[in-house]
């Protein structure tokens, strides 16, 4: 069943491009089109184009569906393209020509968005609810390894003191950055543009201020070419939400990929949660962080890819939006098992708490040097060639008393004002 179905049928090479991968992707969507389909019948029976029998009777099915398919039971068939189709085919085999009602004063354009919307806003909640665990756990490491020192690197060389507290810390308030990003995105999920049908509204009387209740958006898209004008750049909202969380998920990951390495030794993770060689018996692989990472820069490119997928079409509606399904909710998906397992490692890292004492990062403390001199009257400039000539001549000797006081740093890593920014 199509829900365009006229009298003429569709070359099967036609239709087999044509849908793609939309039956295995509807079935995410199979829940939210049976509530926006319920909040749309609704409103007919507000406008008397349906009976309360009849609304009733197409409600309690809608029901039926959605709890079949928030239990893994509900399914597509070959003979219906999408979820939408499959759906209304549903109710007019078990209600009759009261089923065929149900597309009253809607087309598959706003049907599509609307179910696309409700599952967005779901999924960025549990992506926040699962981010916040993860936040959670990087303050609590904060906290615990707040006066373990590290060293701090630029240009990938060994730069200045620092410490595993605020290691921790800085992934922890950065997720709390991204999160600004993904509420912004949040606010575009979180508009109706269910009544816009095509994109030019219909000459039934809808009742669009009842849906937008009744689904709880916030608000709806009020103009109906900009309703329909909003699929695609909703998607490219939620992509940059998602993309700024994987910027610093990846991030740590390599940081964790090369910490846990021979050359460093900063952390460790029980031998469980590594996977070895095929063929060197000493390997400890950090195979997790490593797909974490990858996973993250693919999660990343997202506002890229689908960028050229909308930037050169005219206002309306076109298939191409079909093809940001393809490439969105699958790194939806992808990225909260990030945010899971990453979360599900962290809670057995070990760090190396004798790390610092090692010789190699003896110039770690240079500049804490210089800033004792500068603290005793001698000119910075003066201190800094005072220093470097003490390390080029072997004399140089490093005060391990580290006393930071300002606003975030090692001596005062702000972990209590951090906490409140989630």
């Amino acid at each position: 069943m199509k829900l365009w179905q006229k009298n003429i049928n569709t070359d099967a090479l036609i239709e087999a491009f044509t849908v793609g991968n939309d039956r295995e992707l509807d079935l995410l969507l199979a829940p939210y089109d049976a509530l926006a389909s319920i909040a749309h019948v609704k409103m007919l029976a507000s406008i008397h184009l349906l009976n309360e029998s009849e609304s009733n009777a197409i409600v309690k099915e809608l029901q039926s569906i959605y709890h079949s398919a928030l239990a893994g039971e509900f399914a597509i068939t070959p003979s219906c393209e999408d979820v939408h189709s499959q759906i209304e085919f549903i109710l007019t085999q078990r209600l009759g020509e009261m089923g065929k009602k149900v597309h009253s004063g809607r087309s598959r354009n706003d049907q599509v968005l609307v179910a696309l919307k409700l599952y967005f806003r779901h999924e960025l909640e549990l992506i926040v609810q699962e981010t916040k665990t993860l936040f959670d756990t990087l303050i609590t490491l904060s906290d615990q390894y707040r006066d373990v020192l590290m060293p701090g690197y630029t240009h990938m060389q060994v730069a200045m003191v620092s410490s595993f507290g605020l290691w921790f810390g800085s992934f922890a308030e950065s997720l709390a950055d991204d999160l600004k990003i993904v509420h912004s995105s949040y606010q575009w999920t979180n508009l109706n543009p269910l009544g816009s049908a095509a994109g030019y509204g219909s000459s039934f009387p809808l009742n669009r201020t009842m849906t937008t209740q009744l689904l709880g958006f916030q608000d709806l898209h009020y103009n109906v070419i900009n309703a329909q004008m909003s699929r695609g750049k909703t998607e490219l909202a939620v992509s940059y939400g998602l993309a700024a969380l994987a910027t610093t998920l990846n991030k740590m990951a390599m940081d964790m990929c090369l910490y846990i390495g021979q050359d460093f030794k900063f952390i460790s993770f029980p031998d469980h949660l590594t996977t070895g060689s095929s063929i060197m018996p000493h390997k400890k692989n950090p195979d997790v962080w490593e797909l974490v990472r990858s996973h993250c820069n693919r999660v990343a490119a997202l506002p890229g890819e689908i960028s050229m997928m909308i930037h050169n079409l005219p206002a309306g509606y076109h298939r191409d939006f079909q093809l940001l399904k393809d490439v969105l909710m699958p790194r939806i998906q992808s990225l909260k098992s990030v945010l899971d397992m990453s979360n599900y490692m962290l809670q057995s890292i070990s760090v190396n708490k004798d790390l610092i004492k090692q010789d190699k990062y003896q110039y770690l403390f240079s500049v804490e040097r210089v800033n004792e001199l500068v603290l005793q009257g001698v000119p910075f400039r003066d201190a800094y060639k005072q220093v470097g000539t003490e390390i080029e001549s072997g004399k140089f000797t490093p005060n391990y008393n580290i006393a930071h006081t300002h606003e975030g740093s090692i001596g005062n890593p702000c972990i209590d004002e951090i906490k409140h920014q989630r």
